[in-house]
This record gives structure tokens, C-alpha cells and sequence, in this order.
């Protein structure tokens, strides 16, 4: 069905390009890392930590779904799997603006699989594809779907292709597919990103049997060149870890994935604009060591970046750390860094 406006499924259309994600991370991805990423690349979109359709209904919502204006685009993931209400807590997303909202079928750990959420939803497409109905029927902005290549014994290209399929065919036009199955016992979620095989292949398969979806590929990608590889072949990359820990590799994706003629920051231009976010922060009670734990990566492979995320690392979490730590770490290291 469509809306007056000719939107397909009565969902406001909004323009995202997704050619250069970077993944949710639980406990990496707040919104004090995303503004930090913010000011690296403008363009990637990033992706919150997953949060509970149960947290959202019940829990502080304020807390849990808090962003800051400049984090846009900026996509909001989903855990659960009950219809009603996830499309519960899809309507009462919306006075946050966020620019989407994303089903978490991928995440094998013990907590998330005795929800019944995550990559179990995998194996049972049919209610799987109800619960991305519900949402759609509810949401005003777009409902995407990341999941894995398969679960546990049902790794074969069919399982995962009928699975988009069937939620295809709700009206869900985007999928994050991360190259490896997953195993719902034997493995930490830690070994589940790392020890199943990637298959690329299996992924770029997937984009030429559903050409009219949008399929980004996620997993193992640690670098702008192997990003632009995935590009010839699928929509979009994801970005996890690396983005994360070495998070200067965001500096070029405007230019090389974008084609943005903007130039990158320098590093230390980006801890300098970070500094009053930090401040505003500090003032509303907000502890120094949860604002600069994603800034330690910064200088990663740089001469003295050790000294840069030691003296950061060690005293951060001090009674009386302030904004002064920063500058003081940027002191340290000034000859060496750019």
C-alpha cells in the first residue's frame, strides 16, 4: 500500500547512504563514541548499541535513547521479538529523530538468544518477517534488518536467501548481512565474530538474486581499500572493530567512499573539537573516563600514542579529572603527533 505522498508502506523516505557504516557495538557504540566518530567522518552512518524493545517500553527511555542532533545519520538498533511491541517501541522512538531503525537478527549471545531475539529470529523467518511488519506499520522512518549468513547446521545460501525473502516481501528494502554464520552454543559471542569462515561470496550472491534491495556487507573489513573492493559488489560496507579501535581510519571514507573534497582533520584538530562536548558533559555529571575511553584509539600506529592513551587511561578515572587531562596528553605527545 502507499500514502498519499506515494511512499511505499506509509514510511517517510529518508535519504540515507549507506555505502560506509559503522557497526552497533554493545558497549562501544554510546552516543559519546558516535559524536566522537561524528567528528571524523561526517557522512558514515553509525549505529547505536543494541537496546531492548523491553528497555525502550519500560525502562528510562531518556537514558537509553539519548542522542545529540550533530550524530546524524545515525541509526537506532532494536533487540526483540514480539511484534506488538516492537512497534510499540518504534512509535515512541520517534521524538528522538533518529534516521533508522534496525532489527537485531545476528547477535548469538546466551542473554540475547533467552529473549528469543537475535540470530535465533533466523529460524523462524515467518514470525521474524511479522515482527519487521509490525515495525514498518509503525515507524516513520526506515526498518532494516542485520543478520547472518546462517545458524548453526542451517548455513546454506537457500536458508539465508529465503529468509530475506520472506521479510522482503513485508516491505523491509535494506539488509546488513554479516559474512559468517553464527553458532547459538559452543562459542562467546567474542569467538562468533572471528572463528566462523567469512563468505563474502555467499553475500555478494545475495545481491545479485535481490538486486532491487539494498544489501550492505559487514565482517572482518578493517580497511577503505577492502571497503571499496566490497563496493563494486554490494551497496555498502560495515565497519566493526577496527572503527572502534583505530578509529582515524573514518578520516578519508568522506573523500574515498563519498567523494567528498573535503580534506581529513588533523588528529589533534578532532580532540580540540571534542574538548567542549567533553565540557558540557562534565557539567551535567557525566564521569570524564566514559567520555574519553573511545578517544584512546586516536593516535593508534602513531609515535607516542602509547603515551597518549596512558596518561588518558591511567588518571581518567580520578576524583578530580577534568578537561585538563586531555590537553595535558596532547602536550605530552605535541612533537610527535600531527
Amino acid at each position: 500500500m502507499s500514502d498519499p505522498t506515494g511512499n511505499l508502506f506509509g514510511i517517510l523516505k529518508l535519504k540515507i547512504d549507506r555505502k560506509f557504516c559503522v557497526a552497533p557495538m554493545m558497549n562501544w557504540t554510546d552516543r559519546f563514541c558516535r559524536y566522537f566518530l561524528r567528528l571524523i567522518s561526517k557522512q558514515s552512518v553509525l549505529y547505536s548499541e543494541m537496546i531492548s524493545s523491553g528497555a525502550v517500553i519500560h525502562g528510562n527511555r531518556q537514558k537509553y535513547l539519548e542522542k545529540h542532533q550533530d550524530e546524524t545519520p545515525v541509526a537506532l538498533q532494536l533487540g526483540g521479538c514480539v511484534p506488538s511491541e516492537l512497534a510499540l517501541a518504534c512509535k515512541l522512538v520517534r521524538s528522538f529523530n533518529y534516521s533508522e531503525i534496525n532489527l537485531n537478527c545476528g547477535c548469538p549471545s546466551n542473554r540475547v538468544q533467552n529473549g528469543r531475539f537475535g540470530a535465533v529470529m533466523m529460524m523462524d523467518a515467518k514470525s521474524t518477517a511479522d515482527c519487521v511488519s509490525a515495525m514498518l506499520d509503525a515507524a516513520n522512518i526506515p526498518i532494516t534488518v542485520k543478520h547472518r549468513t546462517g545458524v548453526d547446521e542451517s548455513d546454506s545460501y537457500e536458508f539465508m536467501r529465503d529468509f530475506v525473502g520472506t521479510i522482503a516481501d513485508k516491505g523491509c528494502q535494506t539488509f546488513l548481512v554479516h559474512a559468517r554464520k553464527a553458532w547459538l552454543s559452543g562459542l562467546s559471542p567474542k569467538e562468533n565474530r572471528t572463528l566462523p569462515t567469512l563468505d563474502y561470496e555467499r553475500v555478494y550472491r545475495l545481491k545479485k538474486d535481490f538486486p532491487n534491495l539494498e544489501i550492505i556487507i559487514n565482517g572482518g573489513i578493517s580497511s577503505i581499500e577492502e571497503s571499496l573492493h566490497h563496493l563494486e559488489k554490494t551497496d555498502g560496507v560495515m565497519m566493526g572493530r577496527e572503527a572502534y579501535t583505530n578509529p582515524y581510519i573514518l578520516a578519508t571514507v568522506d573523500r574515498d567512499v563519498y567523494q567528498s573534497t573535503l580534506e581529513p582533520k588533523p588528529r589533534r584538530k578532532i580532540v580540540e573539537e571534542y574538548l567542549p562536548f567533553i565540557e558540557h558533559e562534565l557539567a551535567n555529571g557525566v564521569k570524564l573516563h566514559r567520555l574519553t575511553r573511545h578517544i584512546l584509539g586516536l593516535f593508534h600506529g602513531m609515535p607516542m600514542a602509547k603515551a597518549f592513551r596512558r596518561h588518558i587511561s591511567e588518571n581518567a578515572h580520578k576524583s578530580d579529572a577534568d578537561i585538563s587531562l586531555i590537553t595535558e596528553a596532547l602536550e605530552k605527545t605535541k612533537a610527535q603527533l600531527p
